[in-house]
């Protein structure tokens, strides 16, 4: 999908209070960034990072610059977890994920307590999609999610267990936006109990998928996918 243009390039001075940033604009401007993710960020929201800052003109917004991009290892990196499912939306009505060809696409699907990303069907196959944004690599070109404790990413994997019992495709979709990486793996360093959840309903027929993105100044879209390791 496209990005906002225009875009203007600075250096991330400092995240704080979860959804900030402190970003210095190449005429030295010092500018309070609305940073739209909220995960930990690590290995990404590093002072002195390159990064690529929108701006809206909307009256309701309190912050006028948001967080797009970030340069991590020589690579743009998209953080906005805002985009994530749009970005997989876009690519599931393209039908550029072979599992999911000619499927009709539901967002925001309710299932038990929660909203599962997708709700995708044809004919009499069901498929629930939950998607992950993933940032960091926890071991050179091993790309790892979640960066912090996730209890609410473990609910996920425990309703989609759920509906693989009922009788759905269950997948669990992770959007690795690090373009090194060549595999993916759970982060157990960071989250154990996320791990063993993971393991535990793939062994019980859920699907684990891993794209990576193609992230430019100019767009974000789904790549090439990559061997999953758990």
């Amino acid at each position: 999908m496209n990005l906002p243009t225009p875009l203007f390039e600075g250096t991330l001075l400092r995240r704080y209070k979860r959804f900030f940033t402190d970003v210095e604009l190449l005429d030295g401007t010092v500018v309070v960034a609305h940073t739209p993710n909220t995960g930990s960020m690590k290995q990404c929201a590093v002072p002195g990072s390159r990064v690529l800052v929108s701006t809206t003109d909307n009256p309701k917004r309190k912050l006028k610059y948001t967080l797009e991009l970030i340069m991590v290892a020589g690579r743009w990196v998209d953080t906005h977890t805002q985009r994530t499912n749009r970005v997989v939306e876009e690519a599931l009505r393209k039908n550029q994920i072979p599992s999911f060809v000619d499927f009709q696409v539901q967002p925001e699907y309710r299932f038990g307590e929660s909203r599962i990303d997708f709700f995708l069907q044809k004919a009499d196959e069901k498929v629930l999609i939950e998607v992950k944004n993933v940032t960091l690599c926890c071991r050179p070109e091993t790309a790892c999610f979640p960066d912090a404790v996730t209890t609410r990413g473990q609910k996920h994997l425990r309703e989609l267990l759920g509906a693989k019992q009922q009788g759905y495709r269950a997948v669990i979709f992770f959007l690795v936006q690090r373009s090194e990486a060549t595999e993916f793996s759970p982060a157990d360093d960071i989250d154990p109990e996320y791990g063993r959840l993971l393991r535990h309903v793939v062994a019980e027929g859920v699907e684990v998928l891993a794209y990576k993105t193609i992230v430019t100044p100019e767009e974000n879209r789904v790549g090439e996918p990559i061997p999953i390791v758990l």
